[in-house]
C-alpha cells in the first residue's frame, strides 16, 4: 500500500507513525504473555500432584494384653549378720560381694575365754557328781538302819533332801556346759541363708558385742528373686480370678526407659488391701534371676500378661488418627486415593494396635503423610523408611 501523498510531504510524520505502530505491537505482547502465564498457572492448579504417603497392610496375629505397673525388685531374704557372743573379732572368712551358702563360714570371735570357762564348768561338774554320789550310798545305808530304828526317821529325811540338792547342783553344771558350748559354737559365725555378700562392716581385732545394731556384714538372697509393683484397682478382679483358677500370670520386668527386657518370672500373689492414696494394689512377682540382672531395691517398670488373643485385626499404631468424633484411619482406595474410616481401637502391642471394628484383613492403611490428607485426596504411594 503506498503513502498518501500528504504525508510524502511531510517525512517526519512517516517516522512518528512508524515508532507508534512499534510502540502499540509492543504494549500487545506485554499484555498477551502475562495472561498466558495466568492461564498456564490455573490449568496446573486444576492438575496438582498426588499426596505422596505410606502405606501398610491390614493384617491379623495373636494380640497379648497387659498391665503395667511401676515396681522396684525386693529379696525374698535379707539378713544382718550380727555376732551372739561378745569377743574379739579374730577372722573374717569371706569376700566382700562374694556369693555364699547357707553354713558357709563368715568370721570367727576368739574362742579361749569360753574354753577355759568350759573347763572349770567341767570341774564343777565332776565334784558336785562325786558329792551326789556318795550322798546317794548314805542314802541306802539310813534307809536300811531307819528300819532297825538305829537312825531317826529325820536323818533319812535330812539325807533324802541332801540327795536332791546335789541332783540340782549336778543339773545346774550341765546347763552351764551346754551353754558354754553353744557360746563356743557362736564363736564360729556361719551364713544363715544363700546369698551376695555386702560389704564388711566391722574389721578384725575390733571387740563385738551381741548388742551391736550395726553387724558383721549383710547378706541378701538373689536366687530368686522378687518384684513388688502396683496395678490399678479397677484391674483386681481380673487378676484374682486368674489366680483362684490357678493360671500362671507370666511376668516381665524391663529398664526404666522400658528398652531393654531385664528378666522374666511369674506372678506370686496379690496384696490384701488396696492403697486409697494412689487407688492402687501391690503385687508380688518372682524372677529366677539366674543371670543377675535384677538387683535389690532396683527400680523396673512391670508388665503382667493378662491374656493372649488369638487372630485379632492389627494396623501399625501410626495409622490411628484422633478426631473429636473419635479414632479413624485413612484407607487407600482402589482408585489411588483415600478415605476416612472410623474405627474402634482395642489393646496396643507393640507398635501395633488391635481393631476391633471398621476394617478388613487386607486393605491398606496410611501410615505416613497424613498430616496433609483430606477425605477423596489422591495419593502417590512411596516405599517407607
Amino acid at each position: 500500500m503506498g503513502v498518501p501523498s500528504h504525508l510524502r510531504r511531510h517525512p517526519y510524520a512517516v517516522v512518528s507513525l512508524a515508532l507508534l505502530i512499534v510502540v502499540i505491537g509492543g504494549a500487545t505482547l506485554t499484555l498477551w504473555r502475562p495472561w498466558r502465564s495466568t492461564a498456564s498457572a490455573q490449568g496446573h492448579v486444576a492438575a496438582s500432584p498426588r499426596i505422596p504417603v505410606v502405606a501398610a497392610p491390614v493384617t491379623t496375629r495373636d494380640v497379648e494384653v497387659y498391665l503395667n505397673g511401676i515396681g522396684s525388685v525386693t529379696p525374698l531374704e535379707t539378713v544382718t549378720v550380727k555376732s551372739r557372743v561378745d569377743g574379739e573379732l579374730i577372722g573374717v572368712h569371706f569376700q566382700e560381694g562374694q556369693i555364699v551358702r547357707s553354713g558357709d563360714l563368715l568370721a570367727q570371735i576368739d574362742p579361749r575365754p569360753f574354753e577355759a570357762q568350759l573347763t572349770q564348768f567341767e570341774g564343777q561338774l565332776e565334784r558336785d557328781q562325786a558329792l551326789l554320789d556318795n550322798a546317794r550310798l548314805d542314802l541306802k545305808r539310813f534307809q536300811e538302819l531307819v528300819k532297825t530304828d538305829a537312825v531317826p526317821r529325820q536323818q533319812l529325811d535330812t539325807q533324802v533332801s541332801l540327795v536332791h540338792q546335789l541332783e540340782g547342783t549336778v543339773k545346774n553344771d550341765q546347763g552351764q556346759i551346754d551353754a558354754t558350748k553353744v557360746q563356743l559354737v557362736y564363736c564360729h559365725i556361719t551364713s544363715p541363708i544363700a546369698g551376695r555378700v555386702g560389704l564388711r562392716l566391722v574389721d578384725p581385732g575390733n571387740i563385738v558385742h551381741a548388742t551391736d545394731t550395726t553387724g558383721l556384714v549383710v547378706i541378701t538372697q538373689l536366687h530368686p528373686i522378687t518384684v513388688i509393683f502396683t496395678i490399678p484397682e479397677d484391674s483386681i478382679p481380673t487378676v484374682l480370678e486368674k489366680l483362684q483358677r490357678g493360671v500362671r500370670l507370666p511376668v516381665e520386668a524391663y529398664d526404666r526407659e522400658y528398652r531393654r527386657k531385664l528378666a522374666g518370672g511369674a506372678l506370686l500373689t496379690i496384696d490384701n488391701q488396696v492403697d486409697p492414696t494412689t487407688g492402687t494394689v501391690r503385687l508380688k512377682a518372682q524372677f529366677p534371676n539366674t543371670d543377675n540382672r535384677l538387683f535389690p531395691s532396683q527400680f523396673v517398670n512391670a508388665r503382667l500378661l493378662i491374656e493372649t488373643r488369638r487372630g485379632a485385626t492389627v494396623v501399625p499404631t501410626a495409622a490411628v488418627q484422633q478426631s473429636p468424633r473419635g479414632s479413624f484411619v485413612y484407607v487407600l482406595r482402589p482408585n489411588a486415593t483415600v478415605g476416612i474410616r472410623p474405627v474402634t481401637v482395642g489393646v496396643t502391642d507393640g507398635d501395633d494396635v488391635s481393631i476391633e471394628q471398621g476394617l478388613q484383613v487386607g486393605e491398606q492403611v496410611v501410615v505416613e503423610g497424613t498430616e496433609r490428607l483430606r477425605d477423596g485426596a489422591a495419593v502417590a504411594l512411596r516405599s517407607g523408611r
